[in-house]
């Protein structure tokens, strides 16, 4: 093959290298617009997998790389005065400039050209003149930025500003310094990558930035000839971190302030050119370094190239090799991201805790991973949650299975059964599969279980299959399950009131989710703030006029007070998911012309309305929650800042708990799913409004491990999980938890039902678990069969 490489930096070269090995008769010509000498940046840190591969494809690039390597295990976190460690880490870095001659070296060993100081042909004119091209020009990529739509090509750009510098100040271990300045709340990320320098960026929210008078600097800086530095923000750097520096020195490097874009692409291919490193996609450097990313992406399209018949093949192998190992560090990199945009609402923690959300903010680093990695960190975490905890019982133990006062409602723990529609109703009325369904989910030890969605009419309903609370049969039916719940659990169970809105009158979901009814005569109309269908295929609903909503409140505060008399411990109403209430909230299905409609405040009028005329019919003592959705996952929809909003009105209105939920709302939705990827919009929730304001934060979605849950509630990202799928593959999750973090046994976070204690631990495993033999011998001459294994007596 003959094979074209534009861009000369780390993954581009190794490539190159790789790719004459496994073949001296492919021609691989890179063109690199810089001096061989040139670089920007300072170091680069590895991972262990990340090294295990390069070892394996080329030992003695790894080699070269081993002994300029900078090693260390712990992270340092600075923060309120006191510096807390963690360990078992395990990092190695290396500078930038050595790993770039270490590699145009292999490059030169192995017959791969390289051209300094050229500019790549056109790449039109590479396309037709080579078998492959490869596009290794960087983040800013002239190659993605001439066919963009051809490669579906974006980049997200965020709120926070960064300047990469280095220092002669040898960290012992990865820094981050977070300091809170006059002007707000500045972060260092800092590394050693070799015996005499260390690896220093500055980053802040833009809004401090500005106020620092960094932007100002920054415009001057515009005006240097290219390769300067922006020498006035460095030396209003050193100043602000001189305790830190303590007298070193700080080095620049074509240093200017930049807003990290995250580059994705549809397809990273077309026809025969491929994008490969920060040319394909990048990442935020605190999670890691886009030269990992790019010589792993290399290592791939050589062994792809080997092992495929053709080059299509191997460029979809490619594809679809890297495409999820990108796509799961690109989620972590932008939860990391969006953490440190937002730290200065984390500020308010304790140090131990901060410690522990800084190091698990991407969701890759968990509880338990920090436990194996770390115990004595963790256990001195754990210590300090214990000692926080509002009437807890000083018991040492994860903080799942901490006690949790919501309102006036006692928890014996923070797992939630989230509400989960059955659509096995008749009439609205549950039975005995809702007695089982619910009742077996408080015998798992859940802290609190929820209903489905309780719907306050028949018209209300979503389906025919939906539970109600508008009937008589229906409350003693209620209340029959209540009653199994606290005679037999230590469980409490909460209803969750709503009105389907323009999502109503639709088949049960296996039969067609969101799908109306099949005739006419099945059907009921349908209401809702404005006369928008769900999607073409539901009814166009009915707008809402002021008496019919009035009527409505009735029905929920007639359901509230049988709700009350069947004996529910807690009431939440429904205003997430596109039903009433939710619509009602949402620019894009209310597009109301009077009082209730324009504004976010407009909007939210009719569903606090409803909210404070259940408030006044429910019980004092007995608490409410509202669940929202916090996004409408559309650009014109609801966001994270309306989110915040809708949280305080509610929370000003008396609710003792919000239960952030996403999405749902209308049908165009484009969800960024993955595993608890609606906790980020709790998290910013709680620390902005729960605390404020007493009112506990309901985590949920995809969260689906105790180690998830571990992490969110340590972390302070909610006060309690709710699980909802977890606790359908497995009802007695809960408990099963328990004992698999070491809680056999009846304890207060997690109580066995007396009938179900023998089954507290984990019954013994079949014999290929038991212990090997601790002595065998073979005799002489004969195979090594199980019949000539001799294990003594005793």
């Amino acid at each position: 093959m003959r094979i074209a490489v534009v861009g000369g930096g780390p993954g581009g070269l190794y490539f190159a290298a790789l790719a004459k090995q496994l073949s001296a008769d492919h021609e691989v010509d890179v063109w690199e617009r810089n001096a061989p000498d040139d670089t920007f940046g300072f170091g680069v840190v590895f991972s262990d997998e990340t090294l295990g591969g390069i070892e394996h494809a080329d030992p003695l690039v790894f080699q070269a790389m081993q002994r300029e390597f900078a090693r260390w295990d712990d992270i340092d976190v600075h923060f309120a005065g006191r510096t807390l460690t963690s360990g078992g880490h395990a990092f190695a870095a290396l500078s930038r400039a050595r790993l770039l001659a270490i590699l145009q070296q292999r490059c030169a060993q192995t017959g791969a050209r390289v051209r300094f100081q050229a500019e790549a042909p056109d790449v039109d004119r590479l396309a037709a003149e080579y078998d492959l091209v490869i596009a290794s020009d960087g983040a800013n990529s002239a190659t993605r930025t001439c066919y963009a739509a051809d490669f579906g090509a974006t980049v997200e750009r965020r709120r926070c500003k960064y300047i990469w510098l280095s220092t002669d100040l040898v960290f012992e271990a990865f820094q981050f310094v977070v300091a809170e300045t006059a002007y707000g709340t500045m972060q260092i990320h800092g590394y050693p990558y070799s015996d005499a320098a260390s690896t220093f960026i500055v980053e802040m929210h833009e809004d401090v930035w500005q106020r620092a008078g960094f932007a100002e600097f920054a415009r001057k800086a515009e005006q240097l000839p290219p390769g300067a530095s922006d020498e006035h923000s460095i030396q209003r750097i050193k100043e602000l971190f001189s305790d830190l520096l303590d007298g070193h020195e700080v080095t620049a490097n074509n240093s200017k302030w930049l807003t990290f874009g995250t580059v994705r692409c549809d397809t990273w291919r077309k026809g025969n050119i491929v994008l490969l490193g920060d040319a394909a996609h990048t990442a935020h450097f605190s999670i890691g370094s886009g030269t990992k990313l790019a010589l792993e992406d290399a290592l791939a399209l050589a062994a792809c190239l080997h092992e495929q018949p053709d080059l299509d093949a191997a460029l979809a192998a490619y594809e679809a090799e890297r495409r999820p190992v990108v796509a799961s560090t690109q989620r972590a990199a932008q939860a990391s991201l969006e953490w440190f945009e937002h730290i200065g609402g984390y500020t308010h923690q304790n140090p131990e805790q901060f410690a522990f959300n800084l190091l698990t903010r991407s969701r890759r680093v968990t509880y338990e991973n920090l436990r194996l990695r770390d115990p004595e960190f963790v256990t001195r975490t754990d210590r300090w949650f214990t000692g926080r905890v509002a009437g807890g019982d000083g018991e040492a133990r994860p903080p799942m299975f901490q006690p949790f006062r919501l309102g006036g409602l006692e928890l014996v723990n923070r797992v939630v059964v989230s509400p989960m529609d059955m659509y096995s109703a008749r009439d609205g009325v549950p039975g005995d599969f809702h007695l089982v369904h619910l009742g077996g989910k408080a015998l798992g030890g859940a802290g609190l279980v929820m209903t489905e969605m309780v719907c306050v009419s028949e018209k209300g309903r979503i389906t025919p299959g939906c539970t109600g609370l508008y009937t008589r049969e229906q409350e003693a039916a209620w209340t029959r399950i209540v009653e199994f719940v606290h005679g037999q659990s230590a469980a409490r169970i909460g209803v969750q009131l709503g009105h389907s809105g323009r999502k109503g009158s639709t088949k049960l979901m296996w039969e067609g989710i969101d799908e109306p009814l099949s005739t006419a005569d099945e059907n009921w109309p349908v209401v809702a703030p404005s006369a928008i269908a769900y999607s073409e295929n539901n009814q166009l609903p009915r707008e809402l006029t002021r008496a019919e909503m009035n009527e409505i409140k009735a029905e929920f505060v007639a359901s509230a007070a049988a709700a009350a008399r069947a004996g529910f411990d807690l009431l939440e109403l429904h205003c997430a998911h596109g039903y009433l209430l939710s619509s009602f909230i949402s620019p894009l299905t209310n597009q109301r012309t009077d009082e209730l409609g324009g504004s976010l405040a407009n909007r939210l009028r009719y569903p606090l309305e409803v909210f404070d005329a259940v408030r006044a019919a429910w019980p004092a003592e007995r608490p409410m929650t509202v669940r929202i959705s916090a996004t409408d996952w559309h650009e014109e929809g609801i966001d994270e800042n309306d989110a915040v909003e809708i949280a305080r009105a509610f929370a000003l209105h008396g609710a003792a708990g919000i239960d952030v939920s996403t999405g749902q709302v209308v049908k165009e939705e484009r969800p960024a799913y993955g595993r608890s990827y609606q906790t980020p919009y709790a998290d910013r929730i709680r620390n902005e409004v729960g605390r404020v304001y007493g009112v506990a934060v309901i985590a949920v979605g995809a969260i689906s491990s105790y180690d998830d849950v571990n992490s969110i509630l340590l972390a302070g990202r909610a006060d309690l999980c709710a699980l909802g799928r977890t606790h359908l593959y497995d009802p007695h999750w809960t408990l099963h938890a328990a004992a698999a973090q070491g809680y056999q046994e009846v304890v207060t976070g997690a109580q066995w039902p007396k009938p179900f204690a023998a089954g507290s631990r984990p019954p013994a495993a079949g014999r290929a678990q038991e212990p090997r033999p601790r002595l065998e011998l073979i005799r002489s001459g004969v195979p090594k069969t199980r019949h000539a294994r001799w294990k003594p007596a005793g």
